[in-house]
């Protein structure tokens, strides 16, 4: 809810509170973020900085406040959130409260995607104006009764009589309080994505997360955690920024000579400009902060159950999620009709429900040189067409994926002859090639129309029931400044176009592996292919990691060969499908080749899914052992009724007398009794959670336990 106490406007979520004030001279002054507080007029007991700092200026210095949406220049010399080029040739710019007003659910924003209302929420929507200049911007911020998140994102509006040129435009700006903060952040490459980075912050050092690479990317992803030192999993203060975008995004964190620490979120201004003219509006992406006062476990069930019910689309967020086998590693691009078949068959026979034709299956497809843009059917691979195959798929008793990558053409390609001038490009210059493909120029109408025409075609006249949508590149010669948001609205528009058309069909994402993991996505894919890491000790630091903010029920992974084909490692059966059950469970190898008793243990490992499915599409997920920090990892995700429970435990490395400790669990009933997997122990949630369990682990590397724990 939302309250108004004298200056004083005050967002109250399940648990927390985000307070601010409007100043005397009209200022909007943050007063606190974090844990709930009683409702007063807060603008009664503000500190009065000016008398205990050195820099002041005659009447006030905002260069000591904790400010909303902060402007460089005139009395804060601090980063700002916005920077402009006005019609006097210069940058400053001064915003004052012109006014403010509460309403139910949430604001939309135009062209991107954000939070919706549930018939929940509630929004604040706050103006502040530069009259000299012309300029008003328009912030939103929207609490829920049941989460301890607040969305808040801004809209920059021209009310001048002139141009004016956007060079930042954050979606939030907060200052935090003097205190001892790390920042959490989650790097990487392709195949490694979302590594944990955990780092102090001190005075005058700035930490930039950002991505300047077209999507947002393998590099750094646009989700970060600032905690107090020494926070964990279950105890201490972390607060999270989400960005719900898909493109280049930039958090910026800076601790002053005060002490005080400034978050900035939202586009990347590096290579951004943005002309407003006269009476135009220009909307950043949607933030999303959490709170919790009980470490990072509690800040990511924020995130996840607000993913969940007021983000990803309702016709998919809580559905139970078909078991896929993919072609890719089992026939790489040397697909054909014969061999489809044959998989899909035996894997109807081991209880696979999805079956995905990947790359290959088009134009004159042998290898990754040629092609993409070309979508109809190779005749030579697959005679009776994507119609003929999907048909025969159905009537095998599966349902029917197809892998495409609609952003992107290649040269030898009859798209290209025919549309050379589709390719982004700078003037001046040959585009440069990744992977022998170009990128088609989402920010032409034309070119937006023949992919949604394309999907469209494919999807209705095949009965296509799984998308998986891939981009295998990072974007080069874009041609303009801010060129990257105008693509990535052009793909927005794509995505909400097809979803819509096809509410049934199930999309996931996909880019070169996690390079595209972000809320933005998921407000059209429910899932997200993770990584095309898929050994199962890798997946354990890229999973754990990636849970930090999304919830398992985007987090897409597969059952694959041993030795791995990008790391090489040789693991256990039981251990790869133990550490894909931390999500979206699927196969990617050919289950023709399989011996008899590889066969039955998929068959029971798909049962066990089956009957996990709903407790990992919608229960509480708890981290209990990191493998960043240990020898071992350990996960638990619990029904929401707090009547069964999964905990998968896995030791990396076999170690002689290791002496592994008691593992305690998390999210029971205390006072319930549970049965121990197919044991006949019998313990309370309160034994479970304060003594734990021993694992028992085979004497192998990379062995691993998974029980399933069952109230009784």
């Amino acid at each position: 809810m939302i309250k108004i106490n004298g200056k004083t406007i005050h967002l109250i979520g399940k648990d927390i509170s985000y307070i601010m004030y409007i100043s005397e001279n009209k200022d909007l002054i943050n007063f606190h973020f974090g844990e709930k507080l009683e409702d007063i007029d807060y603008s009664l007991i503000k500190d009065e900085y000016e008398t205990v700092h050195g820099f002041a200026s005659n009447v006030r210095s905002l260069d000591v406040y904790q400010q909303e949406y902060p402007c460089y220049g005139r009395s804060d010399l601090r980063e700002g959130a916005i920077g402009i080029e006005n019609k006097f040739g210069n940058a400053i710019l001064e915003l004052y409260v012109k006014s403010y007003e509460v309403f139910k659910g949430v604001a939309p924003l135009v062209g991107m995607p954000s939070l919706y209302s549930n018939n929940n929420g509630e929004t604040l929507k706050i103006v502040l104006e530069d009259k000299i200049i012309g300029v008003e911007v328009e912030l939103y911020y929207t609490v829920f009764d049941e989460y301890n998140v607040i969305a808040r994102n801004a809209v920059i509006v021209n009310k001048s009589k002139s141009s004016i040129t956007l060079n930042s435009a954050y979606s939030l700006s907060i200052d935090l309080p003097p205190d001892d903060y790390e920042i959490i952040h989650y790097s990487g490459t392709w195949a490694r994505e979302r590594y944990l980075q955990r780092t102090p912050l001190k005075s005058g050092l700035m930490a930039d997360i950002e991505n300047l690479r077209g999507t947002s990317g393998h590099q750094m992803n646009p989700f970060v955690i600032i905690a107090k030192k020494d926070t964990d999993e279950f105890n201490g203060d972390a607060y999270g920024f989400s960005l719900i975008y898909s493109s280049n995004h930039a958090t910026k964190v800076k601790v002053d000579s005060y002490g005080m620490l400034r978050v900035r979120q939202g586009i990347n201004p590096d290579t951004f400009r943005w002309q407003l003219d006269k009476n135009e509006s220009f909307y950043t992406p949607q933030s999303v902060m959490a709170y919790s006062h009980n470490g990072f476990n509690h800040l990511s069930q924020q995130y996840h159950d607000v993913y969940r019910n007021n983000l990803i689309r309702k016709d998919w967020a809580f559905r139970t999620r078909p078991i896929a086998l993919n072609s890719w590693e089992g026939s790489s691009f040397n697909i054909n009709e014969t061999k489809i078949l044959s998989m899909a068959r035996c894997g109807k026979e081991l209880g696979i429900e999805l079956f995905v034709i990947d790359d290959g299956w088009f134009g004159k497809r042998d290898d990754e040189t040629s092609s993409l843009g070309d979508w109809y059917a190779n005749k030579e691979k697959l005679p009776s067409g994507i119609e003929g195959i999907s048909k025969k798929i159905k009537d095998i008793g599966l349902m029917f994926g197809l892998w495409i990558e609609p952003e992107m053409i290649s040269r030898n390609s009859n798209l290209f002859k025919e549309h050379p001038d589709w390719v982004v490009r700078t003037d001046e210059r040959e585009p440069i090639e990744v992977r022998h493909q170009l990128i088609l120029d989402l920010t032409k109408d034309e070119v937006c129309e023949f992919i949604v025409k394309t999907l469209k075609d494919l999807i209705s006249k095949a009965g296509i029931q799984y998308i998986k949508w891939d981009m295998n590149r990072q974007m080069t010669d874009m041609p303009s400044l801010a060129y990257n948001h105008k693509y990535t609205l052009g793909l927005y528009k794509i995505l909400k176009e097809i979803t819509t058309e096809f509410p049934d069909v199930l999309f996931e994402g996909c880019c070169a592996g996690g390079g595209r993991f972000d809320a933005g996505l998921l407000a059209y894919m429910p899932q997200i292919w993770t990584s095309d890491n898929s050994d199962a000790i890798a997946r354990l630091n890229i999973q754990y990691s990636t849970s930090m903010c999304y919830p398992l029920s985007t987090i897409s992974n597969h059952v694959t060969v041993s030795p791995n084909r990008v790391n090489g490692r040789i693991t256990p059966l039981n251990t790869r499908a133990n550490v894909a059950y931390g999500g979206i469970f699927g196969y990617e190898f050919d289950v023709t080749l399989l011996t008899e008793n590889e066969k039955n243990e998929l068959k029971e490992q798909i049962k066990l899914y089956k009957k996990m499915q709903k407790t990992v599409l919608e229960g509480d997920f708890y981290r209990l052992i990191s493998p960043y920090e240990t020898n071992f990892a350990a996960w638990q995700v619990v029904s929401c009724d707090k009547t069964v429970s999964y905990v998968l435990i896995c030791k990396i490395l076999s170690l002689v007398h290791s002496n592994e400790k008691r593992l305690k669990l998390s999210g029971l009933d205390k006072d319930g009794n549970y049965k121990i997997g197919q044991t006949n122990k019998v313990y309370s949630g309160n034994f479970l959670m304060k003594y734990g369990i021993k694992p028992n682990f085979p004497l192998s590397d990379f062995s691993s336990e998974l029980i399933c724990i069952e109230k009784i």
